[in-house]
């Protein structure tokens, strides 16, 4: 039986039948353009078996992270044609009504791919207990962070920094993105005015390359804090490395839990997503308490469009919540800063940094695919699946404006409401 023939309705059904890529079956047959620049090769009935049994976004990343869905070539190149394809002010849109069911269906039945679900991959979670309970995000962090050390260097390259790098040129042979990271923890620095022997506090402080950044180049005294083992063993290792013991200290321990202010300055890079709306009046508050009078907080965070937050539900189906970031949440930039004014701080600058993510994301893209084979023997090859996918899905996302970022500098105001910051930037 000749599958492309039996999944030609699908796909007309689907999205009609010019179709700019091909796919590649299991028997050989094919539908699509020979000489397409995207080719999406189902190897086997179980991919479209999980695709009924999940005919969504985590269907799809099951599929793939399983290598039942095999994309050849570039997957950036692939995933931003086929989000034009799916877009229909771009594309002839995908649609699925009666009539694609109906086309499912049929092809499920005559290519004998009916069956039970098959198990998800490993590399799947779903957490149990109360969302956002101490006891859960630990389990939430470790799942995404606590890969291997050796997998992160791979991608992140030699500056282990794990948020949106600044790219103050274009990114080049003579122009890195360890120099990008760099002139990122720069500008982190200056907003929050670091001078020599101030203290300051990282919250989630990841592997540690701002607070010894910070203490390198500023001379202040800090505290990182991770709920992540394998990055606090990391941390760790480099200030011992660098013999910065007197002056940077790493805990493995839940922000909420720092009970040692006043500290000068607070950061919070790429940790915020974590938190949740129902805790971010809480993570604002505590922020605040830490800092004395005058101590600035620079909260570095990804967001999301406005509007009102997604159906909870929808984790059911989110290939991020499964895969990747467990109980992660974004939220607009207005309710950030409204969490941050409530909690007593005056926001005094914001600033987006959203094209810079995409750049960075494209750059841990090449780290991943140039290092491939070593990434998938320090990890599985379904764990690289899933960063390959996650990493060029969340690059469309800032390149279209599906996704932000935003560094928001805010200060616990001094006496008579001092702020103690310049007239001017």
């Amino acid at each position: 039986m000749d599958v492309a023939a039996v999944l030609q309705p699908v796909v007309d059904a689907a999205v009609g039948s010019d179709l700019p890529v091909r796919v590649d079956s299991w028997d050989g047959s094919s539908i699509g353009p020979a000489d397409a620049e995207v080719v999406v090769r189902f190897a086997s009935r179980r991919a479209l078996r999980r695709l009924v049994w999940a005919p969504n976004e985590l269907g799809f990343a099951r599929a793939y992270v399983s290598g039942d869905v095999e994309i050849e070539g570039s997957l950036l190149d692939a995933l931003t044609r086929l989000d034009a394809l799916a877009d229909p002010e771009r594309g002839p849109g995908v649609r699925v009504g009666r009539d694609t069911r109906l086309a499912v269906a049929r092809a499920v039945v005559r290519l004998g791919a009916l069956g039970p679900p098959p198990r998800p991959p490993a590399e799947e979670i779903r957490l149990s207990g109360k969302r956002h309970a101490r006891n859960r995000d630990a389990r939430a962090v470790s799942h995404h962070y606590d890969v291997g050390n050796d997998f992160y260097a791979l991608v992140l390259g030699p500056s282990m920094v794990y948020s949106c790098a600044y790219f103050e040129q274009p990114l080049s042979a003579e122009y890195t993105l360890e120099d990008a990271q760099r002139a990122k923890l720069d500008l982190v620095a200056g907003k929050l005015g670091l001078t020599q022997g101030m203290r300051l506090l990282d919250v989630g402080c990841g592997w540690g390359s701002f607070v010894l950044h910070a203490a390198r180049e500023f001379g202040v005294r800090a505290v990182g804090v991770t709920v992540s083992a394998e990055q606090a063993a990391f941390a760790r290792a480099a200030v011992a490395s660098l013999g910065l013991g007197d002056r940077v200290e790493i805990r493995v321990q839940d922000y909420r839990d720092v009970a040692d202010g006043p500290y000068d300055a607070v950061a919070s890079i790429g940790m915020a997503e974590h938190v949740g709306l129902s805790q971010l009046g809480e993570y604002a508050a505590h922020l605040y308490t830490l800092l004395c009078p005058g101590g600035r907080l620079l909260n570095h965070a990804i967001s999301r469009r406005p509007g009102p937050p997604g159906d909870p539900e929808r984790a059911k189906t989110s290939f991020i919540d499964r895969y990747v970031f467990p109980d992660g949440e974004l939220h607009p930039l207005s309710t950030m800063v409204d969490a941050l004014e409530s909690a007593g701080f005056e926001v005094r600058d914001v600033e987006s940094l959203r094209e810079h993510y995409a750049d960075t994301l494209r750059a841990w893209v090449a780290n991943l695919e140039q290092n491939w084979d070593q990434a998938v023997t320090f990890s599985t090859a379904g764990r690289a699946r899933v960063w390959r996918l996650y990493m060029v899905g969340s690059a469309l996302g800032f390149q279209s404006n599906r996704l932000g970022v935003n560094q928001v500098l805010a200060v616990r105001p001094g006496p008579g409401g001092a702020s103690g910051f310049p007239r001017t930037r």
